[in-house]
């Protein structure tokens, strides 16, 4: 998934698309204790539920409540529903005894319903959402795991040539290090979904898909937890990203993601390398630019970066292969980073700029790296979304190519602001805010 509205916020499926991601993950956001922000992910990969780009795992490991199979009876449509279902998944190769101990009990859930209509306004500023993923318990959490799990990581390294400092970031903000990994039978919030014709077929899909892997034995129905969305495990893998991507990385016969830590930091692993990580190349870094630094939206190599006076904040060299381009989170006011092409492959995890900067940040901490450096504009309030449409309003008048108007601040609107920025002799950061409105609202 990559970001709404053709910007740029998105999981595992394509660019431009997937609607649905953006509602599934900012209602999974509620529902987890995440909180929502401007970009948004996408589908095709891991996670569904794609939304603002607050997606962090609740904080303190809870272990939920055994999940419901439902209440009452099914309605008539949902009956019939499952009835018609059977014929596809046999085949599919399931059996019929496999179907129908999937669905014994199962009625639809009124309130996965009620969470596809919730609707985002407000958003988290980026300093708060860092702060919640790489809050101090959290690397409390995560620290002993880095040592508990450092042979298998070794050999995770060592198979897919995946960092497992990434690694070990993508575990703790998808389930805080497998504390949280969702309180819904992943059947029945699929079989919601896909009767409610949600999205269309793509529910459907993963149902059917679901079926399929209690059928191969990787995992019973009492076992098989998710979120509402039907993201599973702790590597939150919706049915279709399992099958693509999950391994069998101890042997035993089961791509076990819920309860097998190797096999989920693995099938991570295994993801991030099918997306195109680059062994050795980093994500990136928090550097310094001089006075009066003209910002830009070039990619250079670090040489290239390092001639014009652009320094790494922890003081090592700014060198080696490979290109960066500069991001700034928080406009030229906050914090600037350096981020490579393995940044982006983060974002195929989950297409947010806020979620691959906490999953990158949170994995260096856990290894001793520093928080960031520079301070954040605290003072800077945060465009309500009417406000991000306006400011997407105004640069389509202008001839800009953002996309869909949707307030969704992604890779699409954002070379629009750096390109008007440009036009009018602005600092160019590429940053929406209240100074950006005022100079769009006054510029004809």
């Amino acid at each position: 998934m990559r970001h709404g509205g053709t910007d740029g916020g998105t999981s595992l499926v394509t660019r431009n698309g997937d609607r649905w991601a953006l509602l599934a993950t900012l209602a999974v956001s509620l529902a987890l204790g995440s909180c929502a922000s401007a970009d948004v992910m996408s589908v095709g990969s891991i996670t569904p539920y794609a939304p603002t780009e607050q997606r962090v795992a609740p904080e303190a490991p809870r272990t939920p409540a055994k999940f419901s199979r439902g209440e009452g009876t099914p309605s008539p449509s949902f009956r019939a529903f499952v009835s018609a279902l059977w014929p596809d998944a046999q085949a599919r190769g399931v059996s019929r005894s496999v179907y129908d101990a999937a669905f014994s009990g199962v009625t639809q859930d009124e309130k996965i319903i009620a969470l596809t209509k919730k609707q985002a306004e407000f958003v988290k500023p980026v300093w708060e959402y860092l702060a919640s993923a790489v809050s101090p318990n959290r690397l409390e959490r995560g620290t002993p795991m880095t040592r508990q799990w450092a042979s298998t990581l070794d050999t995770i390294e060592r198979t897919y040539g995946v960092d497992r400092k990434v690694v070990m970031g993508v575990w703790g903000m998808e389930t805080n290090f497998g504390g949280f990994t969702g309180s819904h039978y992943v059947v029945r919030a699929l079989a919601t979904l896909a009767e409610a014709k949600y999205r269309g077929d793509y529910f459907r899909n993963e149902l059917l898909t679901a079926l399929v892997i209690l059928q191969q034995g990787h995992v019973s129905p009492e076992r098989m937890e998710g979120s509402w969305a039907g993201a599973m495990g702790q590597t939150q893998f919706m049915p279709s990203s399992f099958m693509r991507y999950a391994v069998d990385f101890t042997g035993d016969g089961r791509r076990d993601i819920w309860t097998s830590v190797p096999d989920a930091l693995a099938s991570t692993a295994n993801y991030l390398k099918q997306h195109g990580w680059q062994p050795g190349l980093p994500w990136g870094f928090e550097v310094k630019v001089p006075a009066g630094f003209r910002y830009g939206r070039q990619t250079m190599s670090f040489a290239a970066w390092a001639s014009q006076g652009v320094r790494r904040v922890d003081g090592r060299p700014l060198s080696g292969a490979g290109e960066a381009r500069l991001f700034l989170p928080a406009g030229a006011r906050g914090p600037v980073f350096l981020v490579t092409a393995n940044f982006d492959v983060i974002k195929r995890y989950n297409n947010s700029d806020a979620y691959a900067l906490g999953v990158a940040h949170l994995g260096d901490r856990l290894y001793g790296g520093a928080p960031v450096q520079a301070p954040w504009p605290t003072d800077q309030v945060p465009l309500a979304k009417h406000e991000r449409e306006e400011v997407q309003r105004h640069l389509a008048s202008r001839g800009y190519d953002i996309g869909e108007i949707d307030g969704r601040i992604g890779s699409q609107t954002r070379d629009a602001i750096f390109a008007f920025q440009e036009s009018r002799g602005l600092v160019a950061d590429g940053h929406a805010d209240n100074r950006l409105l005022a100079q769009l609202r006054q510029t004809r």
